[in-house]
């Protein structure tokens, strides 16, 4: 089994976990409304703002550095979504919640100077969105009748899921680490996705609910 196999394996339970939040269980349902959908955005700006700053600071990197794919990057789309769902003055309505600058605190700890911190957290975010982003379009789409404007974080231009996933699996599998530093990023990888969970359980609590769903 190649290392990313083990990846996948090794954690599925908290992937898992992080799945089963209620807050996507609810937009997807069509529980929550235009500004409940704006709150995850509002939240994943920050992550995405200090991930893909690790992303610059790791780009040169020998083992991370092929990780750093501009593709991928969410800012912009992040930021092109909340324009839309809250006008031009979006960035003096949000702020971080308090399990949001957790999650921060931790990249600023790990992603800038630790490779293979980097790449457990770029792992976690990047290729969820990747996996998940055509099921969520179509489900949006359906409940608040978008098109490309309010969903663009979803879309991934320029890449095809399956052939990149594919290659991110190969360059996973080719890093150089020995086992305790294997085990230190299968622990970062955990740790990750419990960050991701408590984010989405705060925004999850935070937003009002449809009484017609």
């Amino acid at each position: 089994m190649g290392f990313a196999s083990q990846v996948r394996e090794l954690t599925r339970a908290d992937h898992r976990v992080a799945q089963n939040g209620t807050y996507f269980d609810d937009l997807l349902a069509g529980r929550l409304d235009r500004s409940g959908y704006a709150a995850l955005f509002e939240q994943l700006y920050f992550v995405y703002q200090t991930l893909e700053e690790a992303a610059e600071a790791m780009r040169d990197d020998p083992v991370a550095g092929p990780f750093v794919v501009d593709e991928l990057h969410r800012l912009p789309r992040i930021t092109a979504d909340l324009a839309f769902l809250h006008g031009p003055d979006w960035a003096d309505r949000i702020a971080p919640s308090e399990a949001t600058q957790q999650y921060q605190t931790r990249l600023r700890e790990v992603a800038f100077t630790w490779p293979a911190g980097f790449v457990a957290h770029h792992y976690t975010r990047y290729l969820g969105d990747l996996s998940g982003g055509q099921v969520m379009v179509r489900a949006l789409r359906q409940s608040f009748g978008f098109d490309e404007e309010g969903v663009r974080f979803f879309l991934f231009p320029g890449l095809e899921a399956r052939t990149f996933k594919q290659h991110y699996r190969e360059l996973l599998d080719a890093v150089p680490w020995d086992e305790v530093e294997r085990q230190r990023f299968l622990d970062e990888v955990s740790w990750a996705y419990r960050l991701n969970t408590a984010m989405l359980d705060e925004v999850g609590r935070a937003v009002p609910r449809s009484s017609a769903a």
